[in-house]
């Protein structure tokens, strides 16, 4: 992955430039307002950069000297937010059959019986998400994002509405997810432990810059 972003909103500007293991977990860390988010949101495709250029396992998704700039469901990411998201009227097999419905290239780099046995969900299957605990319905959207076959998952503070003992469950999850599948994660994060527990790769930003890396 290699990523160069520029972009001014409001006061601030990002200006940013990094690169990490294909198949590592790399994190951006830093306070509120730091750039993180709009940061994953750029490599998503839902906010466009002023100038740079974002290539990932081959692929150009933005590139502005060229004028590459793929939309959000061309660029092969799954996106895991705060709160999961789950669709509300589906089951928890429905919500996993939507991440493998967005599967457009057709590959199964992963199946749904590994992904449901990797994360520990076959006696959730039938249920809603209004059942489901914090740390269930995050397990679920994790299986959702990869079932969709991306190239790399984005997590936006996955673990920000968990209390610290769920989070601790949460942690081996996202560490197989990454190592079992070689799926290569950006993950935002205000927790200090779960920087230490999880990445290969640290960015630390304040106030759109990279004052970090390592």
């Amino acid at each position: 992955m290699r990523v160069t972003l520029q972009r001014r909103q409001g006061t601030c500007c990002i200006d940013v430039a990094f690169s990490s293991d294909e198949n590592g977990i790399t994190a951006l860390f830093g306070p509120s307002g730091a750039g993180k988010s709009s940061i994953i949101n750029m490599v998503a495709g839902l906010k466009k950069p002023d100038k740079g250029s974002i290539f990932i396992r081959g692929r150009w998704l933005f590139d502005s000297a060229h004028g590459i700039n793929l939309p959000p469901e061309k660029r092969k990411v799954g996106y895991v937010f705060q709160d999961g998201l789950l669709f509300p009227h589906l089951s928890v097999r429905g919500n996993l059959l939507y991440g493998r419905h967005r599967n457009q290239s057709g590959d199964d780099n992963v199946t749904f019986k590994q992904i449901v046995n990797l994360l520990d969900i076959q006696h959730l299957l039938s249920r809603k998400p209004n059942t489901l605990s914090g740390g269930e319905k995050q397990r679920v959207a994790f299986g959702r994002a990869v079932l969709s076959n991306p190239d790399i998952l984005l997590m936006d503070e996955p673990l920000a509405s968990l209390d610290d003992a769920r989070k601790d469950e949460m942690l081996p999850f996202i560490k197989k997810l990454n190592m079992r599948l070689g799926i290569p994660i950006l993950y935002v994060s205000h927790s200090l432990q779960e920087i230490l527990t999880l990445t290969d790769n640290v960015i630390v930003l304040t106030n759109g810059k990279i004052v970090e890396a390592s």
